[in-house]
């Protein structure tokens, strides 16, 4: 392991521990989206991001920083963390064990070490120049997705159909329709599990830099690919399509995007 990637793994159980206490206890959440809407924020994702800042600022102080909950600090360093302390917070509000500990290290722009962590479970999925591994209980596992050429024989994921608009709802619905068996509801926990070998494909929308930056590390190190739904390196678009088997990136990019 990486000076770095083991400091990404050290972030992560520090974001571990401040969140923990607050799972399943006062929340304190609030809504940050306009009437009609709800996109809650709770005071474990402040302080979560808050540790992990501290830690980055007193470690590497010449290291950017983008966080969802306190923003930008230099985003056009060499090196720059990609923070989101809590990422499927609705999951966290609800008692469910699949929210995750987002953190990514950018250099030069590209995301190289991906830490996806969830404390409750004790896991930490990391992707980085050594490799991709899973951390729990001590022991130090291999991550390796599994071979699925086909999309008619693919497991697929996506947090909530809910997430897509207009075509990309009927994209999604295509896909879904190709597929072997769809998972609703894991958010970030999703694409672990298609580092880990279980899930072989996850699409999704409306995601922001700190949404996929750690997952196209872990991902990629196990074996899989993350690109955008034009086969682009994911951008700002926010639509992101990982697999665990590389063949069924054109598989999958023919169907979402058969009607354009």
């Amino acid at each position: 392991m990486t000076e770095l990637e083991a400091f990404a793994v050290e972030l992560s159980q520090a974001a571990a521990r401040t969140a923990l206490p607050y799972f399943r206890g006062d929340n304190a959440e609030e809504n940050k989206a306009g009437p009609g809407a709800f996109d809650p924020v709770t005071e474990a994702d402040r302080a979560s991001e808050a540790a992990i800042r501290r830690l980055i600022a007193a470690r590497y102080p010449d290291h950017g920083v983008i966080g969802e909950e306190y923003g930008e600090d230099r985003p056009d360093a060499e090196h720059v963390w990609v923070l989101d302390p809590i990422d499927g917070t609705r999951a966290f509000i609800a008692g469910l064990p699949l929210w995750t500990t987002l953190i990514a290290l950018r250099h030069e722009g590209a995301p190289v070490i991906g830490a996806i962590g969830q404390p409750y479970l004790g896991e930490i999925f990391l992707g980085g120049p050594s490799g991709a591994r899973l951390l729990r209980d001590g022991a130090d596992t291999p991550l390796k997705t599994r071979a699925c050429p086909s999309l008619s024989e693919a497991l697929i994921a996506t947090t909530d159909p809910d997430i897509f608009v207009g075509a990309d709802r009927e994209a999604w619905t295509r896909l879904r329709a190709s597929a072997r068996l769809a998972r609703l509801g894991c958010d970030a926990y999703a694409y672990a599990m298609v580092a880990a070998g279980r899930i072989d494909l996850v699409a999704e929308t409306e995601l922001k830099v700190w949404d996929w930056s750690a997952l196209k590390p872990v991902i990629e190190a196990a074996g899989g690919g993350v690109t955008g739904w034009a086969g682009q390196t994911p951008d700002g678009d926010g639509r992101i399509l990982a697999v665990g088997d590389a063949a069924l990136i054109d598989q999958a990019l023919a169907v979402l995007n058969a009607h354009q």
